[in-house]
């Protein structure tokens, strides 16, 4: 209803799936994320949680038929592991996701000390063109979006419901 006028329309959905990761043929989290670059997904939440410290550290990754496993075969840090199992905290929005590595003596406490600047016609100039890419965000309006932007001009994008979700699958598309 719009204007007291009733009126339908058609309308692209987003959704989500569990999804469950098998790391060396063990389950250890289940995410909801969007059904998009799942794979990528996997591997940047393993390396966001400490799980896998390099690239180099995975054999294989593969996105099972139902597109709703991923198996990764890795060399993986075991603490890092049981830390996610014993002292996970589940993230807003997403099932089971959870995450090790918030220190509740630090989180307030951080602080980013790098020298890195950034020119504020740069971050115009990138947003003017961000949701270029962004075809899920154009479909639906209703996804978060990540852009990591590297030195050279190479830069990667991710979509995602879930916001964390974006980050961990650029961080995995960068890899």
């Amino acid at each position: 209803v719009k204007n007291g006028k009733k009126f339908t329309f058609e309308d692209t959905l987003i959704r989500e799936v569990k999804l469950d990761i098998i790391v060396n043929d063990e389950k250890i989290a289940s995410l909801m994320p969007t059904p998009v670059d799942q794979e990528a997904l996997v591997v940047g939440y393993l390396m966001s949680e400490n799980i896998i410290a390099s690239v180099d550290d995975i054999k294989e990754v593969f996105l099972k038929d139902d597109g709703m496993t991923v198996e990764i075969m890795a060399k993986i840090n075991n603490d890092a592991v049981e830390r996610l199992n014993t002292e996970g905290v589940v993230i807003s929005g997403c099932g089971r996701s959870k995450t090790a590595n918030i220190n509740p003596e630090t989180i307030d406490a951080m602080v980013n000390d790098c020298d890195y600047h950034i020119s504020a016609e740069l971050i115009s100039e990138e947003m003017n063109g961000f949701f270029e890419y962004c075809k899920l965000y154009e479909q639906t309006g209703s996804v978060h979006t990540a852009k990591l932007y590297l030195d050279g001009g190479e830069f990667f994008i991710a979509e995602d419901i879930a916001q964390h979700s974006t980050v961990d699958k650029v961080i995995g598309k960068a890899k």
